[in-house]
């Protein structure tokens, strides 16, 4: 198990709450697992996958993700496909060919395609030791994004000749909906974990100022040449924003429901590949992003409520490393939420008596996520506390608990400057390849390399992230910028 997670995936050891799920699924026992956005849920079933002798199905709703961990897995030395609406006929058929010949040991696939005669098939003619499915609190009608494909997950598991054990992973899960999920997944005896909601590379900050426009240059100025994303409310905003960072010569792109399916593409993948270090988006933009060297998220605009703010914010720092989180707060943006929130007026679907029960649970979130950007208390605190989490009321790395000084986590200048020419080379193969940068290695691997100074390839194995595969393919290239 920890060779696995050492020689494919680089990590020397797992992260809070990994193990125990690993061993668990290892052992045929399911698996119910809450985890935060950037705790490492893809571990938790990928180094099973490795390790059991059939094939692991992952089950998924979201199209980016999917390619993201396919072409993550391939970079590991791994061989993964992914079955969804992208590819043609000819290609959908060629994967699920090799598939049967047991050419992949990790294969995605939408919920919608698990009840088709072609995946049924190929599903009955192999040995699946693993399903895993993600975004579990999909098939929960209490859940946010409530899909009723997930609904046949449990036929499907149910038409195998032999049952696999069961892991479903979640970022957020309320106790009703992680009933539902045992209840509709039908999980037997399942292991249950929360690893909690506490993200603490997270820096959490809300500021006022008088023109929103300034602060926004003000922070990208600070992170040149980083990843950050901006969230605005309107498209308007959006493109009035990305207007202004390009003219001042920031690489900005755009992203929102205004533009058609080919440019949205286009622009998300300009910035998932790096050619553009700043995103302005509303929220249209994001789910299923696992872009993990974020190193900041803006509110433009104070959203509709925590869950929104938590789950975009939570966009940032997804490889570990320190990542800021800030809104930008105006008494306006309250008066606009609310606005939007009495617009259930004009839904004639509706009885008088659900829109009025609509309204106030809508209003009870707003005054909640309002009184957090006035609060003067810790704002880790405030976040946890609205999740039914204890914590310290002074967390030493918010806004209100730091009023000055800089972001923790930056090496002393001389590991910096190596940092940046790791960073340099890093953009350079993921051009020449065609691929993310944080598929080569991700900004976490960089900040640990430049301290840790490996100079040989056996000295390359402690850096974390750093896998045998890595390693043969790009060792090399690395230490020869480090001796320089």
């Amino acid at each position: 198990m920890l060779n696995i997670l050492q020689n494919v995936f680089g990590y020397t050891s797992f992260r809070p709450g990994q193990q125990e799920i690993v061993e668990n699924l290892i052992k045929g026992r399911d698996v119910l697992a809450v985890m935060p956005t950037g705790a490492g849920k893809s571990i938790c079933y990928q180094v099973p996958a490795l390790k059991m002798s059939g094939i692991t199905i992952v089950i998924s709703p979201l199209i980016s993700l999917m390619t993201d961990q396919v072409r993550n897995l391939i970079q590991c030395g791994v061989r993964g496909a992914y079955l969804n609406s992208t590819l043609t006929q000819k290609q959908y058929f060629k994967a699920l060919d090799n598939a049967k010949k047991y050419t992949y040991k990790i294969i995605y696939v939408a919920p919608e395609r698990l009840m088709t005669d072609s995946f049924l098939s190929f599903a009955k003619s192999v040995n699946i030791s693993l399903i895993a499915i993600d975004e579990a609190h999909c098939i929960s009608q209490w859940g946010q994004d409530f899909r009723p494909s997930y609904l046949n997950i449990k036929d499907f598991i149910s038409s195998l000749k032999k049952r696999p054990v069961v892991g479903a992973f979640t970022a957020t899960a309320t106790d009703r909906v992680k009933k539902d999920i045992i209840k509709e997944l039908e999980l037997n005896n399942p292991y249950t974990v929360t690893t909690g909601y506490d993200r603490k590379n997270l820096y959490f900050d809300v500021r006022k100022p008088e023109i929103k426009m300034d602060e926004v240059l003000k922070i990208v100025r600070k992170h040149e040449n980083e990843s950050g994303i901006i969230y605005c409310m309107s498209r308007k905003n959006v493109e009035e924003l990305n207007y202004m960072l390009n003219s001042k010569g920031f690489s900005s792109t755009r992203y929102h429901a205004g533009l058609d399916d080919e440019e949205r593409t286009c622009n998300q993948n300009s910035f998932i590949l790096g050619e553009k270090n700043i995103m302005v988006a509303t929220n249209a933009f994001g789910m299923g992003i696992d872009k993990p060297d974020v190193r900041y998220v803006i509110h433009y605009n104070m959203p509709l409520s925590m869950e929104a703010y938590y789950q975009e914010a939570g966009r940032a720092g997804r490889d570990g490393k320190p990542a800021q989180c800030i809104m930008l707060y105006s008494p306006q943006d309250y008066r606009t939420n609310e606005f939007l929130i009495n617009l259930v007026d004009e839904n004639d679907a509706l009885t008088s008596e659900e829109k009025d029960d609509i309204k106030a649970k809508d209003m009870y979130k707003l005054d909640k996520i309002r009184a957090y950007a006035l609060s003067k208390r810790c704002y880790r605190e405030y976040i946890l506390n609205y999740f039914g989490e204890r914590a310290k009321p002074d967390c030493k790395y918010c806004g209100n608990c730091i009023k000055a000084g800089r972001i923790k986590g930056y090496t002393p200048s001389e590991d910096r400057e190596l940092y940046d020419r790791l960073k340099k080379i890093t953009i350079e193969i993921a051009k020449h390849e065609h691929i993310p940068s944080y598929s080569v290695l991700n900004d976490a691997v960089l900040m640990d390399m430049a301290l840790k100074k490996p100079r040989t390839l056996e000295e390359m194995k402690k850096v974390e992230g750093m896998g045998s595969y890595k390693i043969k393919r790009y060792g090399e290239i690395y230490l020869r910028i480090i001796r320089e």
